[in-house]
């Protein structure tokens, strides 16, 4: 793998990443943590902040995977499932928590951007989620309905208030959540990264761990060039985890996610388009979502059946696809292309697992990860803290793998298709 993050939009605007030096050598903590994106260093970070003794190990370095890949949208709810949803599959004591964790998620990540003085260019103007259908807004209404019940401050706006917010009639109302917004993605990594060191938590970079095993001593995470024993193992690598602890990458089906960003958009059309600066992802299956960076670039993304001339096919794709929502803006020019990994799990919801004893591991982000992982983060750092004492706000369930894991990686790609076919179905319906 390499050790370095594929040039994007984010690589050329974040601020760069601090220096983290290869563990050498025998190391002891509290807790190790494995994997440096959003859920490991905020975890290290909590901890850190909390007086213990922690080493993060990172195979490349903070963000590479997810966290420095996404589209930087700051979303305070899961992609399918809604409150009533968790009551009826978890009972609403086992629920609550949970809830509440993702209701608060978008506010932490702008807490901890303040407080730490995170240079991410954030925006916390809102997150919108207009309905691509009429048949939609029935769900934006019971969404937001559920939402509002759990004390979260979400306003239903109609297709004349949509249509002012957004600067385009392209969809049919909608609701928004205005403690969400938008990120430079990997600037927050990095960010968190500097706060985590700065309050005494250890980093290394370059130091992917090869083996995990317990002995007498506790958890041992052997790399290359060294070890960790730690009484603890947060293990958080995501979508991206290796075959470390058996049977974890294969309990997601990785998607393969495209950013585009335009050339920046004049100042003149930015008061017509997104002129409040919201993030947006409509209630499509295959998403419409955009934002601006801090030059006015609008940053958007999709999915592509094949990966075939796939950025000169993606940016046919979107520059029809803005051209449709926002014919004021005239044929789109694009500066920058790139992908990374989503994990989707079958049911659509995160999952956490007791690996075994002091082994503690999240993985799906569903394509919600920068507010969840960075809530779950703090929330695996909590449950570390009181040594398990203190139950974690979501519920724990058993490791397993998806079956025809190799074959049901080809077939989500399929599922494309059927999404685009009830998008259009909804439509015309």
């Amino acid at each position: 793998m390499s050790e370095h993050l594929p040039q994007s939009l984010w690589t050329r605007t974040a601020p760069p990443a601090m220096p983290l030096p290869p563990l050498l050598g025998e190391a002891r903590a509290k807790v190790a943590v494995i994997g440096g994106g959003y859920t490991g260093l905020s975890a290290a970070l909590h901890l850190a902040e909390a007086g213990l003794e922690v080493v993060l190990l990172e195979a490349a370095e903070p963000g590479f995977g997810a966290s420095g890949r996404n589209n930087g949208q700051v979303i305070p709810t899961l992609s399918r499932a809604d409150p009533d949803d968790l009551i009826r599959r978890f009972g609403e004591e086992r629920a609550r928590p949970m809830i509440e964790l993702i209701r608060d998620s978008a506010a932490l990540v702008f807490e901890l951007i303040a407080r730490h003085g995170i240079a991410c260019d954030a925006v916390q103007a809102g997150w919108v989620q207009p309905a691509h259908s009429p048949g939609r807004m029935a769900l934006v209404h019971r969404r937001a309905a559920q939402w509002s019940r759990h004390d979260a401050p979400v306003e239903v706006l109609d297709r004349a208030a949509m249509s002012s917010l957004i600067g385009s009639d392209f969809w049919h109302g909608g609701w928004i959540n205005p403690t969400g917004g938008h990120i430079n993605p990997l600037g927050f990594a990095r960010g968190l990264a500097e706060a985590a060191v700065a309050a005494g938590a250890r980093l290394h970079g370059r130091s992917p761990v090869v083996s995990l095993r317990r002995d007498s001593h506790g958890w041992r995470a052997e790399t290359p060039q060294g070890a960790v024993t730690a009484d603890r193992i947060i293990l958080a690598t995501g979508t991206y985890s290796d075959e470390l602890w058996p049977g974890l990458r294969r309990s997601v089906v990785p998607v393969r996610s495209y950013q585009i960003a335009t050339e920046p958009v004049s100042s003149n059309l930015r008061r017509s388009i997104l002129p409040g600066n919201q993030a947006l992802s409509d209630t499509r299956g295959d998403l419409h979502f955009m934002h601006y960076d801090r030059d006015g670039r609008l940053v958007t993304g999709g999915a592509l059946l094949v990966q075939i001339a796939d950025e000169r096919r993606l940016t046919a794709l979107l520059a029809r696809r803005l051209a449709r929502i926002f014919p004021q803006l005239g044929p789109p020019r694009f500066q920058h292309v790139w992908h990374g990994m989503i994990g989707m799990t079958e049911d659509g919801l995160p999952h956490l697992h007791e690996l075994a004893p002091g082994v503690m591991a999240w993985i799906g982000c569903n394509g919600r990860g920068v507010a969840l992982a960075t809530a779950l983060g703090r929330a695996l750092a909590l449950h570390a803290l009181s040594e398990g004492r203190i139950a974690p706000p979501m519920p724990v369930t058993a490791l397993r793998t998806v079956p025809l894991h190799g074959l049901a990686r080809h077939l989500a790609r399929g599922m494309l298709m059927l999404y685009r076919w009830r998008d259009r179905r909804e439509f015309s319906g």
